[in-house]
């Protein structure tokens, strides 16, 4: 279980910024026209049954009673506790503001991936460097200032703390529990667990009295799927299995500038000069955190490489399981 990002893990933690970073869009566009829990539970619970039908049909073996529970915590955690108060807070708060928050997930998933034992990161101040000047790049690539955050909707700013520190603690919990299904099956596992549990919550609260499919509903829906879920989920869970949850994390840095970029090549919107000196602090506090994390394991002679993951020489012995793709870019 290597810690740098490499070979099919840099394909896969790519395939996750550019998807995910297309999705701030779409979400917003869902929460306008469907009601919020059930909009991302069933999006979720449908892109797990595909990917799950998918992998079957490739070869790949049903997880193993052992995994279930595991499964089934970084769905609720991932998927329920994160992902599902993203899209229920994109009610009260722009994009923008929400982008802020949501970039978090990198100091959190930092912080918990140094505290919980069993890993290979350190917080050091070479990473808290790092997380710092991707932070300030954010703020800067966003425009939003503090007042503008301060007078937002108080649900907003609170649901999205709790998702991306519920999701920081599902990225690590995933990473110190690695399972014998494959990436793929994993990944369907627990997208149907997360949705179905978000759909029966917005069951619970009368959501379906509101839920009235519109073009534009199911647009957003079916990119969300397949772009967001199928291939963006599955990318990210191969990559956290390859690489240190403090390195994958750093995705949140990147969405927003592929958010940007995309808006600027596809929709002519305007970017400055701040746009440009924004990406560039991002994209070198992306690289420093990685430099600094290979120093920490030259450091100790290898050893935090695989540190708790007990069953590593597993999952590299095992036959290979062809996946829903290509092998080039698993996602």
């Amino acid at each position: 279980m290597g810690a740098a990002l490499k070979g099919k893990a840099l394909i896969a933690y790519l395939v996750v910024c550019v998807f995910w970073g297309s999705t701030y869009l779409a979400i917003k566009i869902g929460v306008t026209e469907l009601p919020p829990f059930l909009f991302g539970g069933l999006r979720f619970f449908v892109a797990g049954l595909i990917l799950l039908a998918l992998a079957r049909a490739l070869g790949d073996p049903l997880p193993q009673k052992s995994d279930w529970r595991t499964l089934a915590i970084v769905g609720l955690l991932l998927l329920a506790g994160g992902n599902a108060f993203v899209v229920w807070s994109e009610q009260y708060v722009g994009s923008g503001i929400a982008s802020i928050f949501v970039v978090t997930v990198a100091m959190w998933t930092a912080l918990f991936d140094a505290l919980i034992p069993g890993g290979s990161s350190e917080l050091n101040w070479r990473v808290v460097a790092g997380l710092a000047l991707g932070f300030l790049g954010t703020l800067l690539l966003v425009g939003a200032t503090p007042a503008e955050i301060l007078a937002a909707d108080k649900r907003g700013p609170i649901a999205l703390t709790i998702a991306s520190a519920s999701w920081s603690l599902g990225t690590v919990y995933a990473k110190r529990h690695p399972t014998k299904a494959s990436p793929y099956m994993g990944a369907a596992f627990q997208m149907i667990v997360g949705g179905a549990t978000v759909a029966l919550i917005g069951t619970m609260l009368g959501e379906w009295a509101a839920w009235h499919l519109t073009p534009r509903g199911v647009g957003a829906i079916a990119y969300l799927v397949v772009f967001g879920s199928i291939l963006g989920y599955s990318a990210y869970s191969y990559a956290l299995r390859h690489a240190s949850a403090t390195i994958v994390g750093t995705y949140a840095y990147v969405n927003p500038v592929i958010a940007v970029l995309l808006g600027w090549l596809l929709l002519h919107e305007p970017v400055g000069s701040r746009t440009f000196i924004a990406m560039a602090m991002i994209l070198v506090a992306v690289v420093w955190i990685q430099f600094s994390h290979k120093r920490v394991v030259r450091r100790s002679g290898g050893q935090a490489v695989g540190k708790g993951d007990d069953t590593s020489s597993q999952l590299t012995t095992r036959p290979p399981i062809r996946p829903p793709y290509t092998e080039e870019a698993p996602s």
